[in-house]
């Protein structure tokens, strides 16, 4: 069973958000595209507290992308993004949500960051996802979203090691820096990732 798994495609990550990734927003007809042809679609949600350690809001004297230790792990310092409740962690309202049967929020513990949707950084706390994904009989992940270097790449390591055969959609992702995306894409291949196209998906639903 495949499945499609949106990782955060939410208002703050568009252009004219907190943290906007480039044309973050030509992703949404894309995904929407691909909706219909997958057996079950998933999404991911930053859902941080207004209070949390990967702010750099919250660090007197430092500033947006300086990197500090928090609490053993090193943390990228962001802008206040996808705080929980506001407009900026909303879903981009052009995403068809309606074949989302689950959400799984992440970012909620102040004290660690959580790039993947399956775990936080440190590896402490799961999000369930892998066992939702397992328990619905899925054997095949097909990962999209925002942005390309973080969130979707450790998502996208997780659902590897995690043992589901990982697709990257290549045309549904949008990265902060096109060479780390680069780069992180090398390493995807190394694990076993497939990269594809949309058209891919589409084609093969046309036989």
């Amino acid at each position: 069973m495949k499945a499609l798994i949106l990782v955060d495609i939410q208002n703050d990550f568009i252009p004219g958000g907190a943290l906007p990734v480039p044309e973050g927003d030509k992703i949404i007809p894309v995904v929407n595209n691909l909706l219909s042809h997958f057996d079950l679609v998933v999404a991911t949600q930053d859902w941080h507290p207004r209070n949390h350690g990967s702010f750099a809001s919250n660090h007197p004297g430092k500033k947006v992308y300086d990197v500090i230790d928090l609490n053993g792990l090193e943390q990228i310092l962001w802008p206040d993004h996808c705080v929980q409740g506001s407009k900026g962690a909303e879903f981009v309202p052009t995403l068809n949500t309606n074949p989302v049967e689950a959400i799984f929020r992440k970012g909620t513990d102040p004290a660690i960051d959580s790039y993947s949707g399956f775990f936080d950084n440190g590896r402490k706390k799961s999000t369930g996802l892998a066992d939702y994904l397992k328990g619905r009989g899925v054997d095949e992940v097909f990962v999209v979203g925002l942005a390309g270097e973080f969130c979707v790449n450790y998502t996208i390591l997780d659902a590897a090691e995690q043992g589901f055969k990982t697709y990257l959609i290549k045309d549904a992702t949008r990265p902060l820096n096109r060479e780390q995306f680069e780069k992180a894409m090398q390493n995807m291949r190394q694990k076993g990732v497939v990269i594809i196209q949309s058209g891919d998906i589409l084609k093969e639903s046309d036989k």
